[in-house]
């Protein structure tokens, strides 16, 4: 069997959970089938690179992104099958299975009518990326959602899909690549860098500055933290200007009325992230949607307690109780939300017993339930269904 593997991201440009899942599920493939990577951006080795059409340089980015897709769709002759991810390569993978006469297996890591914050940033190319997201995934002859609750929103989301072509392969994580490190204050420490003191307790986030990520949330339930916390802020990347800005003013605004308030704005390297997770009492993911959320599979296998939103597939990942809090998020009614995520973060805090077990569970179930292995089996599986 040789796949086509459809993505916008593949290392070293790798930007979100789609990314990461991407990289990490080829590599575990590679080991099952032959797979061909077909993504966008830079010239690299590792994969077949595509740019979009010089003529159109300077449109709306959906457009460009459309374009892209086509000359995708022409490099994928001669697979058996073609694998797309995300709204940026749907397109292709629909005209590759229609061009080719080869199935469509689609992974929806997110759904475009969910997330009408996209608008800010695409204008009318989100109208754009909807229909090509609806185009995709109503044709593909097999959808894969990333979590159970993902799978509901697709089936509710586009009811003219058979829902017997939807099946649920989880997001996973590599434990062998993300575990505790013995010495997070080690001299080239991100956190000695930063002046962070190691002798009091730490919050972390780790994220892009999107609507999506809940960040403005996470700075004002910050307000509240009970004053020996610092908090360390790794939220880059904003979807727009605006956005960015309105994140600078809160974090200034937060810094004037506790210290301990750490932003780091550049995406460091896994090591240093690593040593974040491990070194934070608790990992704060305040997402107010969130497919599954691959970040907090990270925190857990760094062996810290997660205080996350109960929202789309982050209560399949983190067990209230077990391996942290969850919070409930309701729309109308943000300021409980962030009273919420206060209350969770300072309670854990405040029982560094409790937090410790959290931890342990949380890279106990890691190990037992996320491994990419078996991720990419069952993958596999439905690559041979949708063959058959």
């Amino acid at each position: 069997m040789r796949v086509a593997m459809m993505t916008r991201e593949y290392p070293p440009e790798v930007y979100g959970g789609a990314g990461v899942h991407v990289t990490e599920l080829v590599r575990h493939l590679r080991a099952l089938t032959t797979v061909d990577v077909h993504c966008m951006g830079a010239d690299r080795e590792t994969a077949q690179v595509y740019q979009p059409d010089p003529g159109l340089a300077g449109a709306n980015a959906a457009i460009t992104t459309l374009s892209t897709d086509l000359r995708m769709a022409i490099g994928a002759h001669g697979a058996d099958l073609v694998h797309s991810h995300t709204w940026y390569t749907g397109l292709a993978g629909h005209l590759s299975a229609a061009l080719h006469g080869v199935p469509h297996v689609l992974t929806a890591h997110s759904l475009e009518p969910m997330r009408p914050w996209k608008a800010e940033q695409l204008g009318g190319g989100y109208r754009v990326s909807s229909w090509a997201e609806r185009n995709a995934v109503e044709y593909a002859d097999a959808v894969i959602a990333v979590s159970s609750g993902m799978r509901t929103d697709v089936c509710n989301t586009y009811p003219r899909l058979d829902p017997e072509r939807v099946h649920v392969v989880r997001n996973g994580i590599d434990t062998t690549s993300w575990f505790p490190v013995d010495d997070p204050f080690g001299p080239e420490s991100a956190l000695t860098g930063l002046g962070v003191d190691p002798s009091r307790p730490i919050v972390a986030f780790v994220g892009r500055i999107t609507r999506q990520k809940g960040v403005a949330h996470l700075v004002a339930a910050a307000h509240q933290f009970h004053p020996d916390i610092q908090l360390v802020l790794c939220a880059g990347a904003p979807d727009t200007p605006e956005i960015g800005a309105e994140i600078e003013a809160a974090v200034a605004e937060l810094a004037t009325s506790r210290d301990g308030v750490f932003w780091v704005r550049d995406m460091l390297p896994q090591p240093r992230i690593r040593e974040i997770l491990t070194a934070a009492h608790v990992f704060l993911c305040p997402s107010i949607y969130e497919p599954l959320g691959i970040v907090n599979l990270e925190a857990m296998a760094c062996g810290t307690a997660v205080v996350a939103s109960a929202v789309g597939g982050i209560p399949e990942v983190v067990r209230d109780g077990v391996s942290g809090r969850l919070v409930p998020y309701d729309p109308v009614d943000p300021r409980a939300f962030e009273m919420g995520l206060a209350e969770a973060v300072n309670a854990v805090v405040s029982d560094s017993a409790e937090a410790e077990a959290m931890g342990t569970a949380g890279r106990e179930r890691a190990q037992a339930e996320f491994s990419w292995a078996s991720i990419a089996e069952q993958t596999l599986e439905v690559y041979r269904l949708t063959l058959r």
